[in-house]
């Protein structure tokens, strides 16, 4: 007790001795004065570690492998960086703000010291002379010492960073060729899960797969007008979709006009047969051709002929087999020649409208084979031939429309169904071929990596051809039975890229 009162006296003079001194001696340092007040602090009894039993402990720790911890201050010996000092949370405020000055200004003193002996260790290298600079120019290879941390930190011999003390990585860059070599150890490839596959040549379909619609066949539809006005009478057709047959019946029409038409036919029959005159057969051949352009067919002109009876409730009948697209009168409705009746279309060949990329254009013909899919029905395999190609392109989708024609003489392909288009065009014969995944693509140019002989890595700028089932052609840029890598390229090219980089800036300056 008598020992701590002593010492409590004597403390007050140690901070008035330096305040006096700090005083008299204004050239004092920054770094001597932190020194002087950890001399100080370290007498007093908070940081007396002999008698204190609350000792503050420091622990030293690698700031990238945390579990490193010394009680030394020195490297890591797994990266080499500097250890960092770690504070204890329970130790004294104004002991711990002053030893951490003092170790503060010890460290920084040593980091300079470090810093300033391994950079004078990497740096100051002798400059080479001008016949050595042309040769180092000529070889292939240029060797680099780069710190993983700090990618600027760039030299030509081994040693340490001074910035974080980590072992500086040798590098291999091409001179001025565009290949970047990249080392990766056999257990880091099947950590990447890296996978390659050979170039080989191969032939090239130029394939297209698209999406189309099934529609009408346009020449297929019949439109049906009355040519005279009148009254429906009778329709038999009652709905839209409803499916009809050849010759049978639509609907019965009143109209005077054919009621007129068939009593001067009859009158030029009579005429003819009295007379015996060769001019009123040429009357009786014009009677019957008005008829046929006004809806009767020729077996009606026969039967009233023999009959010699005029009909007041004309028959239409069907011109082809068809189903009903549109149904536009109903019993009782007065109709015009303007009047659409009804339209017929026959389903048994229907076409297929697909839209092609505008960049795919290049590769359609007409009288190509496609392949028809339609999932909505379950049906697959239908083989048809694209019929024409229409003259412009969508100035929405900027898509290239065709057009396929099925046969459907079963009527399972039913119109505005959505289905799957393969158009297959000529082959692209014995081309070089890589899988299309091994390409890096950036907008600017088309890389591939690729494995060399010894295990190591190459970036390689290609020219890429056509592109079809998964496969790329190669045009320029790589040869046969090389192999490039499909998985895990990604990783590769950045390290590529990090390490172009480098390259670039070593032949600009050096550190």
């Amino acid at each position: 007790m008598n020992q701590f009162n002593r010492v409590k006296k004597q403390a007050p003079k140690a901070v008035l001795l330096l305040s006096s001194l700090l005083m008299g001696t204004p050239w004092l340092s920054h770094a001597q004065l932190a020194n002087t007040q950890a001399e100080t602090a370290a007498t007093s009894p908070a940081n007396e570690s002999k008698n204190n039993p609350l000792k503050q402990v420091k622990t030293y720790t690698c700031p990238m492998h945390p579990e490193v911890i010394s009680h030394e201050p020195g490297r890591c010996p797994k990266c080499n960086m500097f250890l960092v000092e770690q504070q204890d949370a329970t130790a004294d405020s104004a002991a711990e703000h002053a030893q951490h000055q003092a170790t503060d200004s010890q460290a920084t003193d040593h980091q300079h010291t470090t810093a300033a002996k391994t950079s004078n260790q990497v740096f100051d290298t002798p400059t080479p002379k001008a016949d050595n600079l042309v040769k180092a120019q000529n070889q292939e290879t240029t060797i680099k010492y780069v710190c993983p941390m700090h990618a600027h930190i760039i030299s030509d011999v081994p040693g340490t960073c001074p910035i974080c003390g980590m072992n500086l990585e040798k590098v291999e860059t091409g001179g001025n060729t565009q290949e970047i070599n990249i080392n990766v150890s056999g257990s880091m490839q099947q950590a990447l899960a890296l996978k390659v596959a050979q170039v080989e040549r191969d032939t090239l379909w130029k394939f297209v797969q698209t999406v189309g619609q099934v529609d009408y066949n346009e020449s297929q539809i019949t439109h049906i007008h009355a040519r005279v006005t009148g009254w429906v009478e009778k329709l038999m057709v009652k709905s839209m979709g409803d499916t009809v047959k050849k010759g049978q019946l639509l609907y019965e029409l009143y109209s005077p006009d054919l009621v007129n038409a068939q009593d001067d036919y009859l009158l030029a029959l009579d005429t003819a047969k009295t007379s015996g005159n060769p001019r009123y057969q040429d009357l009786v051949r014009r009677a019957g051709l008005r008829l046929s352009f006004l809806g009767f067919n020729d077996e009606q002109i026969k039967q009233l002929a023999q009959s010699r009876q005029t009909q007041y409730r004309v028959p239409f009948y069907a011109q082809q087999d068809g189903v009903v697209e549109t149904l536009s009168i109903r019993d009782g409705m007065y109709i015009e020649p303007s009047t659409e009746a009804m339209s017929l279309v026959d389903l048994s060949k229907v076409w297929v409208i697909a839209d092609v990329f505008e960049n795919e254009q290049s590769w359609i013909a007409k009288g190509q084979k496609a392949e028809i899919a339609v999932p909505a029905m379950n049906i697959s395999g239908i083989e048809g031939t694209i019929d024409y190609i229409y003259p412009e392109l969508d100035p929405v989708t900027r898509s290239l429309r065709v057009r396929v024609v099925l046969n459907n003489t079963d009527v399972d392909l039913r119109p505005k169904t959505l289905a799957k288009v393969s158009l297959f065009g000529g082959p692209n014969r014995d081309v070089l071929v890589i899988p299309q995944e091994a390409l890096i693509q950036t907008g600017k140019e088309n890389r591939v990596i690729v494995k060399q002989a010894d295990d190591s890595f190459t970036a390689k700028v290609v020219t890429v051809g056509m592109m079809s089932q998964g496969k790329a052609e190669i045009v320029s840029g790589l040869s046969e039975g090389e192999r490039v890598v499909i998985s895990g390229q990604f990783l590769l090219d950045s390290e590529a890229s990090l390490k172009g980089s480098l390259m670039r800036l070593s032949s600009g300056h050096q550190h």
